[in-house]
């Protein structure tokens, strides 16, 4: 099982980018899908998890409005589409899966992807 997260970059405030977490050896359809983020000395953290079946979407209150989870079922990936970018969101990404639910320990990691806000 592999999850590889792509997609981040240098973006000014008020940018945008969107995130991707494609899977192999599982098929995303059946997992809880969770994006957390990790600033410089800070710890890491849930941003966003869309659910398996329904796709229910949760958002942390900071990037909700802003950011926008979605699933393409043919394609085994997750999107994360942030809009209206701040140095704030400045972070190394993370996408992960699991069968069981959303939070700190879920089974599967992908490589963190780097997202930078600045002017």
């Amino acid at each position: 099982v592999q999850l590889q997260a792509s997609g981040g970059g240098l973006v000014q405030p008020g940018g945008s980018l969107t995130l991707s977490c494609v899977a192999s050896g599982l098929s995303l359809d059946y997992y809880y899908i969770g994006w957390f983020r990790q600033a410089p000395g800070k710890e890491r953290r849930g941003v966003s998890c869309i659910r398996d079946g329904d796709n229910y979407t949760y958002y942390i209150d900071s990037v909700k409005g802003r950011f926008t989870l979605s699933r393409d079922s043919t394609k085994n990936i997750v999107y994360l589409q942030m809009n209206n970018l701040t140095p704030e969101d400045t972070a190394t990404y993370y996408c992960a899966a699991d069968a069981r639910g959303y939070g700190p320990s879920m089974d599967y990691w992908g490589k963190g992807t780097q997202v930078t806000v600045s002017s």
